[in-house]
Order: structure tokens, then C-alpha cells, then sequence
């Protein structure tokens, strides 16, 4: 199998959170899924950060609330050295306002500490493979504030953006995941994958819930005849 950096082999992730039982336990899950390796585990952020140059992980199960460096701190550490490491944050609530925050630093999504093992395993699939874990009522939160112009040379920024990646962003407003758009243009999903890096890097986004966001605000949405 491939994992999110493109080689063959099982998804490693680093966990990260304070309380050692629960992150033991959520080690046990994982460790039980053929394609999943942890590689590591840390017990706050600074250690997070540390552990992310030590071993390269593709996906980081991040707490936020930790002594020393929390989670969001930990979160732009990591986005800033490694901007293709996928974080996934561990929360106890989709209220908290934090998740925005963890959102805008470069996280993929969330999962709620007391999701199923199979909803956590399926979580790090995801952003592992460039898809966002975000649920549609919080998404929409997230595109809308997101979606609030800010003053910054966007066109210039779009001009760099070829025919297809321009597509590609429509897509991504409308929600659509790597498989969706991969069948509506006729092209395979590591093709899509690879417009999703492109496009992020071109635009300096941290991930496809802020590409949604930025489709959005400058107009580069789905038109009716589209969907």
C-alpha cells in the first residue's frame, strides 16, 4: 500500500495527548489496523514537535489541551517545518472554539476522544489521504469564517493556478472528496492528490478546508450545471 508521502507501506502516525491511558488505548486501536504503524508517542507538545524532525510521521493525533506547548502551538510548529504532515486533532467536543483555531493553524479535521475505534481508524485514512475530517454543521462554521475577506494580493496568486487546478478548486468548494473529483474529470486520485498539493502550495494554504474557504470568498465555485 502508499502512504501520504507517496511510498509504499503502512500510514505512521505520532500520538500525542498527556493522559497515558487514553493514549495507550488509542495506540491498541490503531496498532490493530494492517495499514496503520504508530511510530511514536508524546506526551505534550513540545515533545510533539520534537518527535515529528525524529520520525517524519504522515499523520499526527493531536490533543489540545497539554502542559508545557498545547496543541495548537504544537500544531504550527509542526505545519511550518513539515507542511505535509497531517494533523488530526483529539478533542472531547466539536464546541470548542479551540477547533477553529486548530483549523487555521494547518489541522486536517477532528475526531471526538470517544468516537468508535473504527471512526478513529477511518479518521486517519482520511487526512492521511489528503481528505478533510470535518463534520458538514462544524465544516460550514469553519468555511464561513474563513470566507471573511482579507486584504492580500489573491489574484496574482490565482493566475499561477493551471486550467485544471482551477477545476480541481471548484470541486474542493463544494465539499467533494479526492474519489468524487477523480470521477468527474476522468483522472485518478493520486492525480488529484497531486493538484491538491499544487494548489495549496501556490495559494500558501494549509489544507482543503481553507482552499473551500478561499473558492468561496474569491468565486471560484461550482456552477449549478456542475454538480
Amino acid at each position: 500500500m502508499t502512504n501520504a508521502s507517496g511510498t509504499r507501506g503502512p500510514i505512521r502516525v505520532l500520538v500525542v495527548d498527556d493522559h497515558e491511558l487514553f493514549r495507550q488505548g488509542v495506540c491498541t486501536i490503531l496498532s490493530r489496523a494492517g495499514d496503520l504503524e504508530v511510530v511514536d508517542q508524546a506526551e505534550d507538545g513540545r515533545q510533539a514537535v520534537e518527535k515529528c524532525r525524529q520520525h517524519l510521521p504522515d499523520v499526527v493525533l493531536m490533543d489540545i489541551n497539554m502542559p508545557v506547548c498545547d496543541g495548537l502551538e504544537a500544531t504550527r510548529q509542526i505545519k511550518r517545518e513539515h507542511p505535509y504532515v497531517k494533523i488530526l486533532i483529539l478533542t472531547v467536543s466539536d464546541a470548542e472554539e479551540s477547533l477553529f483555531e486548530a483549523v487555521k493553524s494547518g489541522a486536517s479535521g477532528y475526531v471526538l476522544k470517544n468516537a468508535s475505534p473504527t471512526e478513529v481508524i477511518d479518521s486517519v485514512r482520511r487526512v492521511s489521504a489528503g481528505e478533510p475530517v470535518i463534520p458538514g454543521n462544524l465544516a460550514m462554521q469553519i468555511i464561513t469564517e474563513f470566507s471573511k475577506p482579507v486584504v492580500r494580493p489573491v489574484q496574482q496568486q490565482v493566475e499561477q493556478l493551471t486550467e485544471r487546478e482551477i477545476e480541481v478548486l471548484r470541486y474542493l468548494s463544494a465539499g467533494a472528496t479526492n474519489k468524487d473529483i477523480a470521477n468527474a474529470l476522468f483522472i485518478s486520485e493520486n492525480t488529484v492528490r497531486n493538484h491538491v498539493r499544487n494548489i495549496l502550495e501556490k495559494l500558501h494554504l494549509s489544507n482543503r478546508v481553507q482552499a473551500a474557504a478561499y473558492a468561496v470568498r474569491e468565486g471560484y465555485v461550482m456552477k449549478k450545471e456542475e454538480n
